[in-house]
C-alpha cells in the first residue's frame, strides 16, 4: 500500500511516536523535542498543520470523550500500520549501510 503521505516527514513520524501514548498539543510538541534531542522543535502552527492531516488520514484521533479547549490525541491502528512501514522501509535503508560495498 503506497500513500501520498509516505515516507513520512520528519515531523510526521516523530508526532506518531510521540502519540504512541495520549498527548495534548503542548505535551506533543515539548516530546518530539525531547525524543529528537533538540533537533525538532515545533511551532503551534506546524503541530496543529500535521495534527489535522494525520486526523484526516485517520492515523491519529483524538481521544473519546473529550472536551474543551485541550484535546488529547491517541495513534490509531492504522497509524501503528503506518509506523510498522516506515521502520521497516528505514531498517532497510540502514541495512545498506552494513551492507553493501564501501567506496
Amino acid at each position: 500500500m503506497k500513500h501520498p503521505l509516505l515516507p513520512l516527514s520528519e515531523t510526521m513520524h516523530y508526532i506518531l511516536l510521540a502519540l504512541r501514548e495520549p498527548l495534548h498539543g503542548y505535551a506533543i510538541m515539548q516530546k518530539v523535542e525531547r525524543m529528537s534531542e533538540g533537533t525538532v522543535v515545533l511551532a503551534a502552527g506546524t503541530l496543529y498543520g500535521a495534527v489535522d492531516n494525520l486526523s484526516k488520514h485517520g492515523w491519529i484521533e483524538p481521544m473519546p470523550g473529550e472536551t474543551g479547549r485541550r484535546k488529547v490525541y491517541r495513534i490509531t491502528e492504522a497509524g501503528v500500520r503506518v509506523l510498522e512501514m516506515e521502520r521497516r522501509r528505514l531498517l532497510h535503508v540502514v541495512s545498506l549501510y552494513e551492507t553493501e560495498a564501501k567506496p
